[in-house]
């Protein structure tokens, strides 16, 4: 065993802590500007410190640079989009259509993330009964990124309204991998704590 110490987080820890959970936002509006070299390698180091089902690790992490591969996306976006819009009537038809639902044409870095459905690592342990633990597992480590980036002052935005066939293909990942985000990061133009779907009037929250 380690003779290493644990360490001790004091009370102005703590408090910084809830600040941060309170602080940490979905992010849809974007600066353009490119992050700084090695952060985003930085960031996801951070995240594989997350939890999962019998140590498996089973998130990928792609970072799309390819211009061709984010126009599918953004044309899947547009695609999901419109479909969305007509399952709203009235007001909130025209709430739904004026809000900022993604940065896939400003954020800097983008990222899919993904499950490998069919890795070894873990050997199955803790999968038998409750399979979708690898599922959560990835959630778990988004979850941890976000934070990471956001102590760096770095916006994330999770897109969901996309097909994921659509990205598995444009990406050409393996059959196995299971889309569980697309994920935009950069400089947020703007920060707030009060959640942007509620700023905007969609939802108040509880």
């Amino acid at each position: 065993m380690s003779g290493t110490s644990p360490p001790r987080f004091d009370e102005a820890f703590a408090a910084q802590f809830a600040e941060l959970l309170a602080w940490r936002r979905d992010v849809r509006r974007f600066r353009r500007e490119a992050l700084p070299e090695g952060l985003i390698e930085a960031l996801l180091a951070q995240a594989e410190l997350s939890p999962s089902v019998g140590h498996s690790q089973p998130w990928r992490w792609v970072r799309v640079t390819d211009a061709a591969q984010r126009e599918a996306v953004q044309a899947s976006f547009a695609r999901c989009n419109a479909d969305a819009l007509g399952d709203y009537e009235g007001e909130r038809a025209r709430l739904y259509a004026s809000l900022k639902l993604e940065g896939l044409r400003e954020a800097p870095e983008q990222i899919a993330v993904f499950c490998d459905h069919g890795t070894a690592q873990g050997h199955g342990l803790g999968r038998k009964t409750m399979p979708e633990m690898l599922d959560y597992s990835v959630v778990a480590a988004i979850t941890q990124f976000w934070l990471a980036a956001r102590v760096a002052g770095v916006g994330v935005g999770w897109v969901s309204i996309v097909e994921p066939e659509v990205v598995r293909t444009a990406l050409g990942v393996p059959a196995e991998w299971k889309l569980i985000a697309w994920l935009c990061v950069g400089w947020p133009e703007a920060d707030s704590e009060v959640p942007e779907l509620v700023r905007a009037g969609w939802e108040r929250g509880r």
